[in-house]
This record gives C-alpha cells, sequence and structure tokens, in this order.
C-alpha cells in the first residue's frame, strides 16, 4: 500500500527497523489525531519488517479503552503467541514466576513489579536471539498502565537488541499541549497531509471522481486521511460524477465520530451486537456472542456489521476498522443500553472465568452505589496489587469507593487506593485520595491511616517537619490519655518511625523529643521505641551541653543488634536500624545493614525505597576508602532512578531525583577530596543542610581557605542540636579548620559534645580522630601522646582518609619541634594515602612538608593505571559484577539490561582491560576494590 505525504514519516521508521535489524535496538512513538494514518504507519512497518531480507518476527497489540483498567492485558495480547511453556521456563526463576503471576498463571506478588518489566526484556532477547523482533502496539494510549510500563521499561534498555518497538498513541490536541504517554521514548508527530498528497490518495481511491469533485474534497478535508476515505465511501453517484452537490461539511475528526453513529444507527439490530463487541473491547467472539445473544441480537448482526464496512470477524475474534468506530458504537447508545451491555457481558461465559473483568463489567453496569460489586472490584483490587498492577490496583479501589453505599467503606477504600498510590510515586494523586477520604470518617484508626499517606505525601514532597507534624498528631490521637498501648499497636510503630525519621530530617530538636514521648507508651517492639527515645536523649545532651551519651548509645547499639541478629524487622525498622548505625559511627553496621537492605530492595522489585538506603551505604564507602565501590553504589542509584521514573507515572521525576541525590552527593565528596571545585559545586547543585556544607568545608579546608570552612560549619551548627549531632563525623574537619584560623576556642563546644560520643560509642576510628583534636588544641606537652595513641587506634579502623591525616598532622608537630627525621615516615605514609584517595590538595601539603624536613618527594606522580579507567560507567558495572562471578543474567537483573547487552558491554570490555576472559578479570591488579556492590 502507497503511503501518500509520508515519505520523512516512512524513512524514520524504515530508520528505526534498520538499525534494529543491525542490532540497535530502540523505540519510536507516532502521535496524531485519530484517523490522521498511526494505523497505516504501523501496518507498513509490519509489511516491510516481513520483507526484510532475514525473517522478522512481528508481534501486534492494540490498546482498548474498555480493557484499560485491566492488569496486564495488552502486555498478554502482545505475547500471547510467543508465550509457550518452553519460552517461560527459559527465563530466570523470579522473572519466569513474576511473568506467570501477571498474566494469572501462577501466585504473584507485589514484590514482582520490576521483575516483570525484566521479564519482557529478557523475553525480548530470547526471541530476538533467534530472528529480529518487530513489536507494534496501536492506541497505546488506552493500554492498561502495568503492559505500558513493562512495555516501556523493555523500550528503553534495549540497546544491542535486534528488537524495534514501534507505538501509535491518539492526541486529541495539537503539538505539545498533552504529555507524552511514553516519556523517554523518541517521537514521531503525524500532521495533516499536503494538498497533493491528499489528491494522490483520493485518485488512487476513486479514479472515478469528476476532477472539480476531487478538488473539492481534498480542500474540505483539511489534509485528514480517514475523511478523505470515508467521504469516498458514502458519496452518492451523483456527488461522484459533480451532478449533486457535496455537504457542506466533511467529517473531519470531531465530523467522523458523527458519520459512524448514522452508519451504526441504519444496522437495526446489529446495533446492539456492535454495542456489546465495543463494551467487551477484548474481542472475543465467543464472548461477544454470547452476551449479544442475551439481548436478542446474533452471528448474523456480526455478518451484516462486517458487510457494512465496520468490523472484520475470523473465528476466534471481532475486530473494528477502526477504533472511532468502536467509540461510536458505545458512545452513540445511550446509558440503559450500555448499562444492559455491560450486564449481559458480566453474565457471559467467556468472562465468568476472568473474575476480574467481570467485576469491571458489573461495576459499568451499576445503577447506583452497590456493596456487592464495590466488594468485587476491592477483591479484583487486591488481585492487581498482587500482581504488581498498581495503577490497576488503585483505579478498582478507587472505582469501588464510588459505588460503596456507606461513607465508612468510601473512605476504607479510598484509603487503599491511596496506598497504593503513595507506595508507587503517585504522589500528587495519593494525597488527593487521602484527603477525599479523610473527609468521609472520623474512625480514628481509618484517619490514621489516612495520616500516615499523607505524612509521606509531605515527606517525598521535600515537607519533613509538616510530615511529622501530621504522623504525631494522629499518633497521639491512637494514643489517647489513658494507658499505655500493649498488644497489638495497629499503625502506632510504623507511624512513630517515619515521624522520627522526618523530624530528624527537619532538624527538630522539639518534634523528635515529642516522637519520644509517644514511643515511651507503646509497650511492642520495645527496643525499637527505646531507640526512638534514645534519638531524643542525642539530641537533648547536645543541647543542654552535658553530651552523655552512654544511655542513648546503649539503646542504640541495642536495637542494631536486635536487627542485625535474630530479628530483621520490618523494612521501616531496617531503615531506622541503619540511621542509628550511622548515629553510632558503626561503619560496619552500617555497610551490612545497608547493603542487605539495599539487595533486599532490588530482589523484592522495592526500588523506591532505595534512596534511604544507598545514601548511608554510599557516605560510608566514601568514609572507609572504598571510593569505586561508592560510585558503584551512586551508578546503581542513578540505574534505579530511571526504572522509578518508567514505573511512576506524572510523579515519577520526583522519587528520581531523591535517587540520582546519591550520585550527586558521592561525586560532590570525591571532588571536595580532590580540591575540584567547580565539579563541587555542581553535584551539590542546590541542595543544601549539613551535608552539603560538610563537603564545602571540607573542601574549603583542603583548598586553605580554613576561616571560609570555619564559617560553614558554624553556619550549619547553628540549626540547632540536631545540626549537632548530624555534623558529628565532620568534627575533626570542624576543629582543624578553627585551629588553622587562629580560634580553637570556637570548635571546643562541639569537640567536648564529640569527645563524649566517641568514648560512649566505642568506635576506633571516632576514638582517634578525639585524640587528633586533643592534641592539636590541647597542650604542647600532651600533643606528641595523643598523636601517637590516636595512630594506634586508627590501625584497623577503616578510615584511611583520616589516619593519613593524623599522620599529616602529626609530622607537621614534629617538624615544628625539628624532630625532621621523625617526621619523614609520618609524611611520607600520608603523601601515599592521599595519592591512593584521589586528595590532591591534601597530597600537595604532605608532599611541601616532606620536603622541607629533607624528604624526598617529586611532583605529583603520574597516576598509577587504573584498569578500569578506560570503561565507560556501565561497563565498569559490568566487569566488577563479572569479576564477583556474578552470572550475565544475574548481571542484567541488577542494572536493568538485557542479557545481550551484558554481553555486549563485556565484548567491548575485555580488549580494553587487555584480558580474553571472565577468570581474568579477577587477577587485574589493583582493579577491584572489595567486592562487587550489593551482592
Amino acid at each position: 500500500m502507497v503511503l501518500y505525504g509520508r515519505e520523512a514519516e516512512h524513512a524514520a521508521v524504515a530508520a528505526l527497523l534498520a538499525r534494529a535489524w543491525e542490532g540497535r535496538g530502540g523505540a519510536l512513538l507516532v502521535r496524531g489525531v485519530a484517523g490522521i494514518g498511526k494505523s497505516e504507519l504501523l501496518a507498513e512497518a509490519a509489511r516491510r519488517a516481513r520483507t526484510a531480507g532475514s525473517e522478522v518476527r512481528v508481534l501486534w497489540a492494540t490498546g482498548t479503552e474498555a480493557e484499560s483498567v485491566l492488569p496486564f492485558a495488552g502486555l498478554h495480547l502482545l505475547l500471547r503467541p510467543v508465550l509457550t511453556e518452553d519460552r517461560l521456563a527459559a527465563l530466570p526463576g523470579p522473572q519466569a514466576g513474576a511473568l506467570r503471576g501477571a498474566f494469572g498463571l501462577a501466585e504473584a506478588s507485589p514484590e514482582d513489579r520490576f521483575r516483570i518489566g525484566l521479564a519482557v526484556l529478557t523475553l525480548l532477547s530470547d526471541l530476538a536471539a533467534e530472528q529480529p523482533l518487530l513489536c507494534l502496539v496501536d492506541d497505546f494510549q488506552w493500554l492498561d498502565p502495568s503492559s505500558a510500563e513493562a512495555l516501556l521499561f523493555t523500550a528503553r534498555r534495549l540497546g544491542d537488541e535486534p528488537v524495534a518497538v514501534l507505538l501509535a498513541a491518539r492526541d486529541d490536541l495539537p503539538d505539545d499541549a498533552r504529555p507524552s504517554p511514553a516519556p523517554g521514548v523518541p517521537e514521531l508527530r503525524l500532521g495533516p497531509l499536503a494538498p497533493e498528497a491528499a489528491a494522490e490518495l483520493l485518485a488512487d481511491r476513486a479514479p472515478d471522481l469528476a476532477d472539480g469533485v476531487l478538488t473539492t474534497v481534498v480542500e474540505k478535508s483539511a489534509g485528514h486521511p480517514l475523511s478523505l476515505v470515508e467521504t469516498v465511501r458514502s458519496l452518492t453517484p451523483g456527488q461522484r460524477a459533480g451532478a449533486t452537490p457535496i455537504p457542506g461539511e466533511l467529517p473531519v475528526p470531531a465530523r467522523l465520530m458523527e458519520a459512524y453513529r448514522a452508519r451504526i444507527e441504519g444496522l437495526g439490530t446489529a446495533r446492539t451486537a456492535l454495542l456489546v463487541a465495543a463494551a467487551e473491547s477484548g474481542g472475543e467472539l465467543r464472548t461477544v456472542l454470547a452476551a449479544a445473544r442475551a439481548l436478542g441480537a446474533g452471528p448474523e448482526d456480526l455478518r451484516a456489521a462486517e458487510r457494512a464496512g465496520l468490523v472484520t470477524l475470523t473465528d476466534a475474534a471481532v475486530a473494528f476498522r477502526h477504533p472511532l468506530i468502536r467509540a461510536a458504537a458505545y458512545q452513540g447508545a445511550d446509558p440503559v443500553e450500555r448499562m444492559a451491555a455491560h450486564r449481559a457481558l458480566a453474565g457471559a461465559d467467556g468472562a465468568v472465568r476472568d473474575p476480574d473483568r467481570t467485576a469491571w463489567h458489573l461495576a459499568a453496569a451499576a445503577a447506583g452505589p452497590d456493596e456487592e460489586v464495590a466488594a468485587r472490584l476491592d477483591r479484583a483490587g487486591e488481585s492487581a496489587w498482587e500482581r504488581g498492577a498498581f495503577a490497576a490496583s488503585a483505579a478498582a479501589h478507587r472505582r469501588a469507593s464510588e459505588l460503596s453505599p456507606l461513607p465508612f467503606d468510601r473512605a476504607r477504600r479510598l484509603l487503599s487506593a491511596a496506598q497504593v498510590s503513595v507506595v508507587t510515586g503517585r504522589i500528587a494523586e495519593a494525597d488527593g485520595l487521602a484527603r477525599r477520604a479523610t473527609e468521609l470518617t472520623e474512625d480514628r484508626t481509618l484517619r490514621a491511616g489516612l495520616g500516615m499517606v499523607r505524612g509521606a505525601v509531605e515527606d517525598v514532597g521535600g515537607h519533613p517537619r509538616t510530615a511529622a507534624y501530621l504522623l504525631l498528631d494522629h499518633a497521639e490521637q491512637l494514643l489517647g490519655g489513658g494507658e499505655d498501648v500493649g498488644g497489638d499497636p495497629g499503625p502506632l510503630v510504623p507511624m512513630l518511625v517515619l515521624a522520627a525519621r522526618s523530624a530528624w530530617a527537619a532538624g527538630d530538636g522539639t518534634l523528635v523529643g515529642r516522637v519520644a514521648e509517644a514511643a515511651a507508651r507503646v509497650r511492642s517492639e520495645q527496643s525499637a521505641m527505646a531507640a526512638l527515645s534514645a534519638l531524643a536523649g542525642l539530641v537533648s545532651g547536645v543541647g543542654t551541653g552535658e553530651a552523655d551519651f552512654n544511655g542513648p548509645v546503649t539503646a542504640l547499639r541495642c536495637f542494631v543488634d536486635e536487627i542485625r541478629g535474630h530479628n530483621p524487622g520490618s523494612h521501616l525498622l531496617r531503615l531506622l536500624a541503619v540511621d542509628c548505625a550511622v548515629l553510632l559511627g558503626d561503619d560496619d553496621a552500617v555497610l551490612g545493614l545497608a547493603t542487605a537492605e539495599a539487595a533486599r530492595c532490588l530482589a523484592r522489585s522495592t526500588v523506591l525505597s532505595l534512596p534511604e538506603v544507598l545514601r548511608p551505604l554510599a557516605d560510608v564507602q566514601l568514609a572507609t576508602g572504598r571510593v569505586r565501590e561508592a560510585a558503584a553504589t551512586a551508578a546503581e542509584a542513578e540505574d534505579a532512578a530511571g526504572s522509578t521514573a518508567d514505573a511512576a507515572g506524572p510523579a515519577g521525576p520526583l522519587p528520581a531525583r531523591r535517587l540520582l541525590a546519591v550520585a550527586d552527593r558521592v561525586a560532590a565528596r570525591v571532588a571536595a577530596l580532590a580540591g575540584d571545585e567547580e565539579k563541587c559545586r555542581a553535584a551539590l547543585g542546590r541542595s543544601a543542610g549539613e551535608a552539603s556544607a560538610a563537603v564545602l568545608g571540607l573542601l574549603d579546608l583542603g583548598l586553605g581557605r580554613p576561616e571560609r570552612a570555619l564559617g560553614r560549619f558554624e553556619d550549619a551548627l547553628r540549626g540547632g542540636p540536631v545540626a549537632a549531632v548530624v555534623l558529628l563525623p565532620a568534627t575533626g574537619d570542624l576543629v582543624e579548620a578553627a585551629v588553622r584560623a587562629g580560634l580553637p576556642e570556637r570548635a571546643a563546644g562541639q569537640l567536648a559534645v564529640f569527645s563524649a560520643w566517641a568514648e560512649a560509642g566505642g568506635q576506633p576510628w571516632a576514638a582517634a580522630v578525639a585524640l587528633r583534636c586533643a592534641a592539636l588544641t590541647g597542650p604542647e606537652e600532651a600533643a606528641e601522646e595523643r598523636y601517637s595513641a590516636a595512630l594506634d587506634r586508627h590501625r584497623g579502623a577503616g578510615r584511611p582518609f583520616e589516619e593519613a591525616r593524623t599522620e599529616l598532622l602529626y609530622g607537621e608537630w614534629l617538624r615544628r619541634a625539628r624532630r625532621r627525621a621523625e617526621a619523614r615516615p609520618r609524611l611520607r605514609n600520608a603523601l601515599e594515602a592521599f595519592e591512593r584517595l584521589g586528595a590532591v590538595p591534601w597530597a600537595e601539603r604532605a608532599r611541601g612538608e616532606l620536603r622541607a624536613v629533607g624528604g624526598t618527594a617529586s611532583a605529583a606522580p603520574a597516576a598509577r593505571p587504573d584498569p578500569l579507567a578506560a570503561l565507560t560507567p556501565q561497563e565498569r558495572q559490568v566487569v566488577r559484577l563479572a569479576a564477583a562471578g556474578t552470572s550475565n543474567r544475574d548481571i542484567a537483573a541488577r542494572l536493568f539490561l538485557s542479557p545481550r547487552t551484558v554481553e555486549y558491554h563485556l565484548y567491548k570490555a575485555y580488549p580494553k582491560l587487555g584480558v580474553g576472559s571472565r577468570r581474568e578479570l579477577a587477577a587485574l591488579d589493583g582493579g577491584f576494590e572489595g567486592p562487587a556492590p550489593l551482592p
């Protein structure tokens, strides 16, 4: 078939296919108004694929409005021709299970959400290994969100697969007035045909038209192809010859529907059969016929509609010739007729096997509130949740709420919808649902659940203080003014943990204290509640200057040990344990807890939870000198951010930004160590707070600007006692800045707090830094003993940068004491450590001191060859995991790639590294530090 006037569009599609057949897969979204030619462009792509030099497999699906609420309906339609048991069995076990669960072939789990996307990616990769693959999806705007999510996840990761994905979506608005239904996928917009192309099309379809008639039709069609075709179909012989005038208005998009309705109205009982087919939308002929018979229509009516050019029939399916015909058949019926059609479909044999579909038909047939139907939809929502189809789950709960007769049930079901929305990152939607539900009920437990949703919304939205107030208010209402709460505390424990974390993020010590008071009245999860009280104890000790940390540190330690040991608790409690380990300065505990929890998040597909896990993990990896591991953690965050944006709909960018902030923080700290001010500031962007102050303070200190560094720390400490606790690990930087600025007294208060904290916590690195600071600020006669004791504590403490700084300061003190020979080994040790860590200005300072005591210190040596330096960031991740023995399929699942892309990255990396196999990777001298990230 000739596509008149679409040469540029045809070339764009041809280029997509050509790249895919060469092994460079990709995707393209075709957008335009109804009838503009999108389906024809897809059909032409299919014809082109089937006539390619090597046979190409073509998979095709069409989204329908009625099925847009049914979980994975579109994905099943697309994959049904290749979804054999052999294909499923060839997938990695978790992915196969996730895909089976999505299609109702096995028990499902909400943790399968991202595994489904990975399963589709792997399945298409396996198919493409046999022959190139073209996936076509028409009316993508009507695809159910769970299917769209999985397909977009795949489409963005096709890099080295011979797979092309071509999507078509209808726009009712011109240009860029509507957001893309496929964000991240390149777009191709179809506009009206030029008059010359329209005339060619019309001459081809109706060669008998009189010249004047052809010109008139072209002028009135506004370049709309479907209008041209339908006009030709409707012209009388007199009109075709020019003997009878053509109507003043042709059926361009807004009027095509009316033209189709008029044709359908003249079909008698066939009109009922068309309505049933439009309402069913799955296209299963048996189901349509069963429902049509219940309304007095039959097979002959469908054949009449086929003869009228409205549908096409096969042995198994009925398909509308154009989506506008379906819309005309459905919307042209009155509401009572539509309800009857849905009621008949709910009772049809084909629908009984699918309870979710039946529930939605019954909902469409409901004339008003109906508890039985609402309960069915509730169950459909739960089923969708279990299958990882979260948008469908929220939609089912919302509709169930609308059909609920009682306000309490309406509120309860809105809460379910809001909880699903907040978990999936649809923040604005969750907030709106929770607010509507709050107006419907006074039930304390229900309002507490709604308060948790709204608190989470405020926290994710960057308003932690508001979140903490909301959560605390609801928690205190649940507690009431009576006895302590024993037995099952309901939502109290997670509510108080969320409130504590939000209050801490807000830097509000008063709110932290209120959380502790509430926690003291909860008799379950005693160690967790004691940990919340300990947070307040830390804040109180810093705020009053008493700094007695023994009690709080003991409570924090007990809780961390419990979570690390026999009682891992819930995700929230594990996050709290990571926070507590950070406050203890226990690097081993942070690394263990955060690594395990990040692995859980990836395994269970709870990727939205990764920001809170990866941030402390990356911080401690940097602090302990694992610079490449920290970079790998940051890269994991970026990968997860892309996946989160895929899945979270309109709210996706917010959690994605939180994930990317981990990468920014790592980059800023590395740049600060290197003394690269431009990169450091660029990485920090507009972020503020204690973390940024500490990074910039370190940068200033390294660049020889102690006064500026001191000012940054002092500004941050004015944030109150919570800020002082958060900045405890940076006390060594503050003290050195104050001493070098000639103002040691301005660090005395924070140093006293740090020393008490270090003594209570018992962490060797902290004790070493406290001794170093005491040597810096104390009497000269005690300095050497303190430096020496600090170095003893540093041995094996795992913070090489801090140890190198102690060596440097001790060496400088020895030089000032004119003990040059003793200073040289101290300064040489510092120099070597700084060079290993890439701490350029610190290395320069050590080199200058070493020269001053007669040591041999050449100019900065050429960097030791880094076997990974030639690799791209993604190649580096793949190589690290491969060197640790991870299989290609497991690497693909970890990094959200296809197995073939992993193979391609290894193929590209081997010659850069000078190796020929996996066995040689681990032998690279110094190439890998420690285990691969997130084992």
